[in-house]
């Protein structure tokens, strides 16, 4: 199997200024896992949920050729639970609820055929289950990717600091950036992230678009300007998924190949804000990919030979 994520699989509860809904599929592994599936069809999804998740749920990620034996289910226990609010700007929200239930005790199993993937997607998780992942492997995969969040630099900033230690690429936010180095420049906030083991950074910007720091080089590229933004929950693991889809697709994991992987991730991350949750996501078609591409392409092209 080419690609191995890990990574919540939850309910949700969202509203924003434009309605709101009752407890939907949600969770980092689910959004990653949906958007690399349109690159790479051997995804495979490690996580936990209790027996209360809908097997309809689990069928619509096999239809999507997502592989869940990885996803363990347990007995007499809930399944994660998130609820948030998002305000008029949509760049704020806040949390109602959070409850961890089998997310609490997880311990990940590594099923024997998930053992020499090729690529690793490390979804939001504590550092530690995200190393015992690592750990798990029978080999070290070709390419391993991170995503973290700020809770785990205000809680456990020693374990999150091993777990970046064994990575290849970490993808944060710009405020994130921040706090893990201390650095107000973006520039140097990546240069200290790559003293940390990472060979290349990602650092999201939201509206504004992704920079990616590697090799000596820097690739900066943009957000798509949406007149609207229905739902922006779930758009930097959609972002994930299709950097890391892209890579397991083209087995390409040279800086040049990393800038195409970005754009890939921001036109995913594009169509994911544009209904709640996962729907979006669940009903694309490769035309529809396509077509969103040459819209980037036509944004980002420039033809000045001189000055």
């Amino acid at each position: 199997m080419s690609l191995t994520v890990v990574g919540t699989v939850a309910f949700d509860a969202i509203e924003t200024p434009y309605g709101k809904t009752d407890k939907i599929i949600g969770g980092a592994g689910t959004y990653i896992a949906l958007s690399a599936s349109y690159f790479e069809p051997r995804t495979n999804l490690i996580s936990v949920v209790g027996d209360d998740f809908p097997k309809e749920y689990l069928q619509m990620l096999n239809e999507h050729h997502i592989d869940t034996e990885g996803i363990q289910i347990k007995e007499g226990e809930k399944t994660f639970f998130w609820s948030g609010k998002y305000m008029e700007n949509m760049n704020v929200r806040e949390t109602l609820v959070t409850e961890l239930n089998s997310l609490e005790k997880f311990d990940p199993v590594v099923p024997k055929k998930y053992k020499n993937t090729e690529f690793l997607m490390l979804g939001n998780l504590t550092p530690i289950i995200q190393r015992q992942v690592i750990e798990r492997m029978t080999v070290k995969p070709k390419l391993i990717v991170m995503d973290t969040m700020n809770f785990w630099m205000n809680t456990m900033l020693d374990e999150l600091i091993k777990t970046i230690g064994m990575v290849d690429v970490i993808s944060i936010n710009e405020e994130e950036a921040e706090q893990l180095t201390g650095k107000h420049s973006l520039i140097k906030a990546a240069k200290k992230i790559h003293e940390m083991g990472p060979k290349y950074v990602i650092i999201k910007k939201g509206a504004h678009g992704a920079i990616l720091f590697g090799e000596g080089k820097v690739f900066s590229a943009p957000a798509l300007p949406l007149e609207f933004v229905f739902d922006p929950t779930g758009a930097g693991d959609t972002f994930a998924g299709g950097f890391i889809g892209y890579l397991s697709k083209t087995k390409d994991i040279s800086f040049n190949n990393m800038k195409n992987a970005v754009i890939a991730g921001s036109v995913a991350a594009s169509f994911n804000v544009e209904k709640f949750g996962t729907e979006r996501i669940q009903n694309l078609s490769i035309d529809q990919l396509n077509e969103r591409l040459a819209v980037f392409r036509e944004l980002t092209f420039f033809d000045i030979k001189s000055f």
